[in-house]
């Protein structure tokens, strides 16, 4: 993604003028849903359908191109066909659509640069600049490959920076009572997962393929490509299994890649990536959870307390943050979540904002989608405050009661 015009920059952002970026590659989509939240202003082009009359007076559809203003009320963004639909109600009225009406524009990557403009509800904030200065990053690690399998089950993923996509799942059956038929079977079933993955995947990029399986799954398909490249004499598939890392998974469904990217020889490719840092990040929140020793915490109100005491901040702190409580959040309630963002970087903390598509995103959402690593201890984080307390009990008459 880049700035519609050479003119603008991060540092001069008019908020009359709003931002007008460009779409260049598929994962920009990925970047601009996170960038567009409910109640922001977008402008881009789109369809619209339209009811005109002939000169005969008979109605006819037709769909016309044409350019819209909209507020926003909710997005929805397919990650497989990296295609971003922006639904909300018309601000601007054209010769097509008049103010009130309701529309809903689809945003995606195409061969010719696609632009859109939008104008923040609640302002260029800190972590609307944070989103909008990753997304006109350059500096992106190559994706990497990766099929995780099991007998019988294989899916294709590829592994960004900031998410992770399945490109493809491959079922098939394998018969277990004669081994001829199983060989035969185990050949038919590589032979698709290796049609599949490249198909798929973009391998005039270099880029690491990773495989993973329990047992030797992922080892014998290895062995199967090297055989398929000698046999063919495919310098570039055999460059491809020259590079691939096989490392263990106790399933082959995707969830379980992130035992995948745990492994050692899978966070030395990595290393320096957003994807390595928050995986090791998770695993330092999990080591310390099992430690109990006061210095993880999650769920909104402890997470607020320990930033109000200072504990997250110099000297290792880590606020991790799930994106999409910036996105389809009221300005209050994001307002006080940008708050803590501002609070933790003042104390000299780091903070993570991490995506569900990816795994340390959704282990994160098994703890509320907020949580910390504090530089000291603290305890009892999680006990209701007095205050709390009064509230509850304080009701009117004989409804009041003590909790």
């Amino acid at each position: 993604m880049r700035f519609a015009s050479k003119k603008q920059t991060l540092e001069a952002i008019d908020e009359q003028a709003g931002v007008s970026l460009l779409i260049v590659e598929p994962e920009d989509m990925w970047h601009a849903n996170n960038l567009i939240a409910a109640g922001d202003v977008v402008h881009a082009p789109t369809l619209r359908k339209v009811i005109t009359t002939t000169s005969t007076g008979s109605n006819v559809n037709k769909s016309v191109r044409t350019s819209l203003s909209i507020r926003v009320k909710s997005t929805f963004f397919d990650p497989l066909a990296s295609e971003l639909k922006v639904s909300g109600t018309v601000v601007e009225e054209n010769e097509w659509v008049s103010i009130g009406q309701h529309h809903t524009i689809t945003l995606k990557y195409e061969k010719a640069d696609i632009k859109f403009t939008i104008w923040k509800s609640a302002g260029w904030d800190t972590v609307a600049l944070q989103s909008l200065k990753e997304a006109l990053s350059e500096d992106r690690p190559e994706a990497i490959a990766a099929v995780i399998m099991q007998e019988g089950l294989a899916n294709i993923c590829l592994i960004t920076e900031n998410r992770t996509i399945l490109k493809q799942r491959i079922e098939s059956a394998i018969p277990k009572r004669r081994e001829a038929d199983t060989t035969r079977a185990v050949s038919s079933f590589f032979d698709k997962i290796l049609s599949h993955l490249r198909n798929t995947i973009d391998f005039s990029i270099p880029r690491t393929l990773l495989l993973a399986s329990p047992g030797f799954t992922a080892q014998d398909f290895r062995s199967h490509m090297q055989s398929e490249a000698t046999r063919a004499g495919d310098k570039a598939l055999q460059h491809i299994v020259k590079g691939a890392l096989v490392v263990h998974s106790s399933t082959g469904h995707v969830h379980s890649l992130n035992e995948a990217l745990k492994s050692p020889e899978v966070q030395r490719t990595m290393h320096g990536t957003k994807a390595a840092a928050e995986t090791t990040l998770m695993d330092q929140f999990h080591d310390r959870m099992r430690k109990d020793d006061g210095r993880a915490w999650y769920g909104t109100k402890p997470v607020e307390k320990a930033i109000a005491e200072g504990a997250v901040g110099r000297g290792g702190g880590v606020l991790l943050v799930n994106n999409a409580f910036f996105r389809s959040m009221d300005v209050a309630t994001r307002r006080k979540y940008v708050a803590l963002v501002d609070k933790v970087k003042a104390d000299g903390g780091e903070v993570r904002l991490l995506s569900s598509d990816h795994p340390s995103g959704k282990r994160l959402e098994g703890f509320g989608g907020i949580a910390a690593l504090l530089t000291y201890p603290l305890f009892d984080l999680d006990e209701e405050d007095d205050d709390d307390e009064d509230v509850q009990a304080g009701g009117d008459g004989d409804d009041a009661m003590t909790i």
